[in-house]
């Protein structure tokens, strides 16, 4: 099982900040899991569509799409962050 968060628009756009999946053998990093959260539709795919800019995280440690991931990790995904 993996632990994986969402923060803030995230959070509201998809109306759950958390949820426990089983990682299959076929989602080794994290641009497989955002392909696998795609296919739910809706919201979840226009979130996670290819051409969206989600930030990832694995064990509170930034992420790129090629990261891997395993059964235990805790991906928090979140928007990019803007300052001023």
């Amino acid at each position: 099982m993996i632990r994986v968060l969402y923060f803030a628009s995230l959070r509201d756009r998809l109306g759950t900040s958390e949820e426990e999946l089983a990682l299959s053998e076929s989602i080794i990093n994290i641009t497989e899991l955002k392909a696998l959260l795609a296919q739910r539709s809706g919201k979840w795919a226009e979130t996670f569509a290819e051409d969206e800019l989600v930030l990832a995280a694995v064990n509170q440690e930034m992420a790129q799409a090629d990261t891997t991931i395993s059964d235990g990790d805790e991906i928090g995904f979140f928007p990019p962050v803007t300052g001023g």
